[in-house]
């Protein structure tokens, strides 16, 4: 990581706790830090394309500097542990993918069973100490790991997306809020929110 990349525990205190995923998600914004040549933008030169919700989307949005208030940072729910970064000044794109198996082959096969109790409120106190103690552990091991063996990072083609735009506001007719022109409903002929709408579908 010879990038001036903000140190992990900068990401521990944005995000609430240190967690695996967490660890991941720093790696994988190191790794395209890395492949792009950049550091962290100052604002909006970077877009990250995420396709998950989880820990790790904090690491990239510290590390990267890509948040979904700026509009730098899209959302996309396929379940993936896979990452796009494209610089808009120069158009190139990297993708960061976790290798297939890595994960679970390097994680202490105890952790995974361990977690599902401490979720569930189950564990006893020594589970829940033991827990600590491999996760703390596989933490350390995956700031550790060679990035080329955790993921396969590669150039892609990705369209620049344009940068996020600002829409004029409406007045819902119905609960008296403010909406956004561009995701405003008709009902009735009255403009009014998402929520206040009436969806309908018949399947397509």
């Amino acid at each position: 990581m010879e990038r001036n990349i903000a140190p992990f525990e900068e990401v521990v205190a944005f995000h609430g706790h240190a967690c695996p995923g967490l660890a991941i998600g720093y790696r994988a914004a190191c790794a395209a830090l890395q492949a792009l040549s950049v550091e962290r933008p100052v604002d909006e030169e970077l877009v990250a394309i995420v396709e998950n919700d989880a820990c790790g989307i904090d690491a990239i949005q510290f590390v990267a500097g890509t948040t979904m208030g700026k509009g730098n940072l899209i959302f996309r729910d396929y379940g993936k542990r896979a990452w796009t970064f494209i610089n808009r000044r120069t158009g190139k794109a990297i993708r960061v993918a976790e290798k297939p198996d890595f994960f679970e082959k390097k994680a202490d096969p105890r952790l995974a069973d361990l977690r599902r109790k401490v979720m569930a409120g189950a564990a006893t106190t020594g589970e829940q100490q033991e827990y600590s103690l491999l996760s703390e552990r596989y933490i350390r091991d995956l700031l550790s790991y060679p990035a080329e063996e955790m993921f396969t990072t590669r150039e892609v083609a990705a369209p620049v997306p344009e940068h996020a735009r600002i829409f004029r506001s409406v007045t819902c007719a119905s609960c008296g809020e403010s909406v956004s022109e561009s995701r405003a409903r008709v009902k009735d002929g009255k403009i009014v929110c998402i929520p206040c709408h009436d969806h309908y579908t018949r399947g397509w």
